[in-house]
């Protein structure tokens, strides 16, 4: 932690890693004013968008991590931004779709990484299928056509199969309020 983080947002002093209570993770603290940095995660917000024929998109990473790989359109949710309209503005941005949320997938995390992957089930309802500097390329797949062993992340691989697999989560739909 200190080799990424070492001066303090508040005062500037010199952050150290210490152990703030036993059980618990070293933190970082400032040397100086006593401030604790939390390194927290950082939430994600993914999308399985399905059209009338039961296909659903996927598109192809420009940027690492999963540089070339396939997943579904989702990104990091903004501060004070509410999750809903994170997803639909990642679909919208990275595919080029506007859809409705009709489900909740599943929340997905893992040791030792940053994320938490909160992935909704979604419906097309207009646009046309688009790249934008994020992707090298959006295609419409059925179930049986998906690239397994090309998918970016093991939660793209987890959500997918749970989708298919019918484990989600009802909510009221929800699409863009302008």
């Amino acid at each position: 932690m200190a080799d990424t983080f070492r001066y303090c947002p508040n005062c500037s002093g010199p952050l150290a890693t210490r152990s703030l209570k036993s059980g618990d993770p070293d933190r970082l603290v400032c040397d100086r004013c006593a401030f604790v940095f939390y390194l927290d995660p950082k939430v994600a917000v993914g999308t399985i968008i399905a059209d009338a024929d039961n296909r659903i998109v996927l598109v192809k990473r420009a940027i690492e991590p999963g540089y070339g790989k396939w997943v579904f359109p989702g990104g990091y949710v903004d501060r004070g931004e509410q999750l809903a309209e994170a997803a639909l503005r990642e679909a919208r941005e990275e595919c080029g779709l506007e859809v409705r949320l009709e489900a909740l997938v599943d929340l997905y995390s893992y040791a030792g990484r940053t994320p938490i992957i909160i992935v909704y089930a979604a419906t097309s309802l207009q646009g046309s299928l688009c790249v934008d500097d994020e992707c090298l390329d959006v295609r419409w797949f059925k179930e049986a056509e998906i690239p397994w062993s090309s998918l970016a992340f093991p939660s793209t691989r987890a959500a997918l199969t749970d989708y298919f697999r019918g484990r989600i989560y009802s909510l009221e739909p929800i699409e863009r309020r302008d």
